[in-house]
């Protein structure tokens, strides 16, 4: 492993794994530029003097990685840099949003990065891409395949489910109300990992050669949990006997099918559909590895890292010792 400073440029710093991935770069010593919108953050809510208080230990510039050209003029700007780490994703999975952010943006990345010399790209994808059902799905493979035909040293790094993504019934639970679980509440099972822990994780990509060239499935510590799992825990924490909510799947199947019809003469109704398929997707398949050969998620071999638990992380909530910006992961 290699812990020379290297001088990295950030895509995607202002959400909350980007900024984990700053604290993570600055740790090791590294040199990190980001480049961030003028306007960043949900909804905007991030002007220039914000997104430069945030990224505290990096040099923060203003461009717009969607525009061709923008990358290269006001990111690289002419000055060596030795990698990429990309952490830009779609905020909500609309195929135009897939497509524009998950594809477009990062061939725009990938060709400004070929021009400059860049040797080396880190690139955050996700687990649910094994089995592309879905549009930003194929927009992810479609880049995945381009950064791997590219000549770059690369590494995909396609982490399980987040905490911020299992975070939104916590209030939900405080308040008196059932944990909502689709089906039983055991069709589908997760290694969440924490913001810190994958910001480790992508930084270490840079150094440790044996992560490089490489499709990297990427989980949490400890074993795999299921919903019902999740709302155990919660209402232990809590100190309260569980209360479950079963929402059966064929609920999902009716909205996606009305939506769908309407969506035949309406745009908007159409990208409802399509939110309804992903949450549908989420509501049925496991985030971890899929062993196409047996047909089946193969917890065991979901590789874990990291030092943070979801359990953890639920007790701080309750606590008030953290908060969390879910933004457009909300599920519930």
């Amino acid at each position: 492993m290699t812990t020379s400073v290297q001088r990295v440029l950030v895509l995607g710093a202002t959400g909350t794994i980007g900024q984990a991935t700053v604290r993570a770069l600055a740790v090791r010593g590294h040199d990190v530029v980001c480049l961030v919108r003028p306007r960043a953050g949900v909804k905007g809510r991030l002007d220039t003097a914000k997104s430069a208080a945030l990224l505290h230990g990096a040099e923060v510039r203003f461009g717009d990685v969607t525009v061709p050209g923008s990358l290269a003029r006001d990111g690289i700007a002419g000055e060596r840099f030795d990698a990429v780490v990309s952490c830009l994703a779609s905020r909500t999975g609309d195929p135009r949003d897939a497509w524009a952010i998950d594809h477009d943006a990062h061939m725009n990345a990938l060709q400004a990065a070929q021009a400059a010399g860049i040797g080396q790209m880190v690139l955050l994808s996700a687990i649910c891409v094994q089995k592309p059902l879905l549009a930003f799905q194929q927009a992810k493979l479609a880049f995945e395949r381009a950064l791997m035909d590219s000549g770059l040293t690369y590494s995909i790094v396609r982490p399980t489910a987040f905490f911020k993504s299992l975070s939104g019934q916590v209030e939900r639970v405080r308040r008196g109300k059932p944990f909502l679980v689709f089906g039983d509440g055991d069709l589908t099972a997760c290694k969440p990992i924490s913001d810190d822990d994958l910001g480790r994780y992508l930084a270490r990509c840079l150094e440790d050669a044996s992560l490089q060239d490489r499709v990297l499935p990427i989980g949490g510590p400890g074993s795999a949990v299921t919903p019902r799992e999740q709302g155990e825990h919660l209402f232990a924490l809590l100190g309260r006997p569980p209360r479950f909510k079963h929402v059966p799947v064929r609920m999902l199947d009716a909205i996606i099918g009305m939506l769908s019809f309407a969506g035949r003469v309406s745009s908007a109704a159409a990208r409802k559909a399509e939110l309804a398929r992903i949450g549908r997707y989420y509501a049925t398949e496991s985030m971890l590895v899929w062993d196409s050969q047996a047909g089946r998620y193969d917890a065991d071999a979901t590789p874990s890292f990291g030092q943070d638990t979801l359990f953890d992380h639920y007790a701080r909530l309750i606590a008030g010792e953290t908060t969390v910006e879910r933004g457009d992961h909300a599920v519930f």
